[in-house]
């Protein structure tokens, strides 16, 4: 009779943020081919700081995040555990017509001084700016990275994006649209990633990255939520993370 019985899987959630999220839900997806005895669920993202709340509060075991814990959360005993490092990137919409731009064009466009998209060789088309809160992963390190973006002011005549996600599909839906985010492969579907001053996000030399890491609670963390973490770091997963364009934190 106890043969017969049903395996009862334990469930991971893994909150947060929505960079690397479809990197994180591939790896999910090879865990369970491996463990089919725990469930690991990677909802809609709650950004990066409400994560960090949730396993703060007990309500998560394990965030997934794109910036480093402050000293007041490593305080309270959190846990940070990097990943892979993870480019931004800058995309359009198809349409614009546009492969490269400039850091300075870059910025123009986004300050609002250049609003059409042939005065960058592109088309006869109103760019129209896609941007996101200040506190956002990516716009924290463009500000720390890209040429002319420390003290930009972006356009008033900009849509916000509220995740990764919404960013990513207001652009592809949108012509003349462009946006930025967390770089990955499955943005080649229905957007246009573009290189800037020549340099491809999956290029070295590209200076625009987040950590995409791990946060939980010492003393705090389940057995299925440590055997995950290991498993993000095997060989199989680490070759899987470049396959995102991504870069292991191993290496």
């Amino acid at each position: 009779m106890a043969a017969c019985q049903p395996v009862i899987a334990n469930e991971l959630v893994i909150v947060g943020t929505g960079d690397g999220v479809e990197m994180l839900q591939a790896v999910a997806e090879k865990f369970q081919g491996v463990d089919p005895t725990v469930v690991v669920k990677v909802p809609p993202s709650i950004g990066s700081g409400g994560g960090i709340t949730a396993v703060g509060s007990g309500t998560a075991k394990l965030a997934r995040v794109a910036r480093v814990l402050t000293d007041a959360e490593r305080a309270r005993g959190l846990v940070y555990e990097p990943v892979a490092r993870v480019p931004s990137a800058i995309y359009v919409n198809p349409a614009a017509a546009v492969t490269r731009l400039t850091s300075e064009q870059l910025a123009a466009i986004y300050a609002g001084t250049i609003v059409n998209w042939k005065e960058v060789g592109g088309a006869d088309q109103r760019i129209r700016v896609v941007r996101r809160e200040e506190a956002d992963s990516t716009l924290v390190v463009l500000r720390a990275t890209m040429p002319g973006w420390k003290d930009l002011q972006i356009t008033e005549r900009s849509k916000m994006a509220i995740s990764t996600q919404e960013s990513v599909e207001a652009v592809r839906l949108t012509e003349g649209a462009i946006g930025f985010g967390p770089f990955s492969r499955v943005l080649d579907i229905g957007t246009k990633v573009l290189l800037i001053d020549g340099l491809h996000p999956s290029d070295r030399r590209y200076p625009s990255s987040v950590e995409f890491a791990y946060v939980y609670k010492q003393g705090d963390l389940t057995p299925e939520a440590a055997k995950f973490i290991a498993f993000t770091k095997s060989a199989d997963m680490t070759s899987l993370i470049r396959n995102f364009g991504a870069v292991p934190a191993q290496d």
